[in-house]
């Protein structure tokens, strides 16, 4: 039975299509993927094969809106001149060398650029590594031995908000709020609390507390819940009251996202560690940053035994530097964040009429470009497959839709975006209609 249903679901599809299906199901295993659902024969994936700006196609030909931005990485969209030639470029030069004991040019360049969009003397100093994970284990570790070497040592314990969500690895995944990902590991990592706001904070007795992470302005994971207005300064003054460090997760908030070119900028905030990864090269290449102050940084100069070993092989990948570079020089040469206020009052247009015509919608949470869609319980994915049938690509988050479209959309994509949801809600079944 299973082959018989497996063979007429692939009927009708071109050979490398079929063929790069049953390879899959053969052999890889994908990340938060049940993966009995994965390779059960009823279910066909997509194959993406191609993008151009907030487009997507797969490999049968159809065309999709990139809703979420290829999981929340892509900024001006996908093949975009610039960031292509850029890479060109430095391929012909080098596509990688080591960046322990020896430097690039780009490296540099990329590290100074990024450190000029705070005031002089905050942020100074940028560590490279991968991807959003190594970013947040960067901060910690740093955090840690910061104290170790001024004298603070019994400063060792996390302060995380309830349902937040940091990444993958022992470290970061030790701040991680949702029980689902994270519970099996708790202890296994470092000593954490966990808070819901300011005013529970306050609780805390702040002697053996190292440092407080959070995301900005919005916790995406958590079904995009943006945070109180003036609850970031609050935390900052709170922070800087009981000699607490602040980490701020902008993997998913940086580079844009809420209308600034970093979240925390929207309530004049500088942290002592500012994260960032998924957008830093307009989504092409893994690569993530660390940002710190002087005062970190010079803790950890002096003897050798004061360095900071940490590192990974492609730390300062030439290759992600130069994409990194041009995708923050268009934000100046296509006036992007200038764009993005009537974009934004677009989309809050649209999803306030799409929550006052469909019952279905139970709320819609928006800080910038990011959206997120909350159905009845039980029709997230469902809607989100549906959607695909008018032209939109994205995932679902328990029962919310992300909607999180490249910085590059234009107003008739956001429309044809939330078109295409309320089309899917409204060829649900009548079973799911009544739930």
């Amino acid at each position: 039975m299973a082959s018989a249903l497996r063979a007429a679901i692939l009927h009708g599809m071109r050979d490398d299509t079929r063929q790069w299906i049953e390879a899959d199901k053969r052999h890889a295993w994908h990340p938060f993927t049940p993966q009995d659902a994965w390779t059960d024969p009823a279910h066909e994936p997509l194959v993406i094969v191609r993008g151009e700006g907030p487009w997507l196609w797969d490999s049968e030909g159809r065309r999709y809106l990139d809703g979420n931005s290829s999981i929340w990485t892509n900024i001006h969209g996908h093949a975009h001149p610039s960031i292509n030639a850029a890479i060109r470029d430095q391929l012909g030069r080098i596509a990688h060398s080591s960046y322990l004991g020896f430097a690039h040019p780009l490296a540099g360049e990329l590290a100074e650029k990024l450190c000029s969009f705070f005031p002089a003397g905050t942020l100074e100093r940028v560590f490279f590594s991968d991807d959003g994970s190594t970013a947040i284990e960067v901060a910690m570790k740093m955090s840690l031995q910061f104290r170790m070497q001024t004298g603070h040592a019994e400063r060792r314990g996390f302060i995380a908000f309830a349902d937040g969500y940091h990444g993958d690895t022992l470290g970061a995944a030790s701040l991680g709020g949702v029980s689902r990902f994270f519970e099996r590991f708790r202890g296994m990592g470092p000593e954490v609390g966990f808070v819901r706001s300011v005013e529970e904070l306050e609780t805390k007795d702040p002697a053996g507390i190292n440092a407080v992470v959070i995301e900005p302005l919005i916790q995406g994971v958590n079904e995009m819940r943006p945070w109180p207005a003036g609850m970031l300064r609050a935390l900052r003054a709170w922070c800087d009251r009981h000699g607490v460090l602040l980490i701020l997760d902008e993997v998913m908030t940086g580079f844009g996202r809420t209308g600034t070119l970093f979240a925390c900028q929207r309530e004049g905030v500088i942290p002592d560690f500012l994260c960032v990864a998924k957008g830093l090269t307009g989504g092409y290449l893994p690569m993530a940053a660390t940002l710190t102050t002087g005062r970190i940084y010079d803790a950890f100069r002096g003897p050798a035994e004061n360095a900071f070993y940490y590192g990974h092989s492609f730390t300062a990948n030439p290759l992600g530097c130069a994409a990194a570079l041009a995708s923050l020089s268009l934000f100046e040469s296509e006036r992007v964040l200038e764009k993005l206020p009537a974009k934004a009052d677009h989309l809050a247009g649209l999803l306030s009429r799409l929550q006052a015509d469909r019952d279905e919608v139970v709320d819609v949470r928006q800080c910038g470009l990011v959206a997120g869609i909350e159905l009845r319980t039980g029709l997230g994915a469902e809607v989100c497959l549906k959607a695909r049938d008018h032209g939109l690509l994205t995932r679902p988050i328990r029962d919310t839709l992300v909607l999180m479209p490249p910085l590059c959309v234009e107003t008739e994509h956001l429309d044809l975006a939330v078109d295409a949801i309320r089309s899917a809600i409204r060829s649900l079944p009548p079973a799911a209609e009544l739930r």
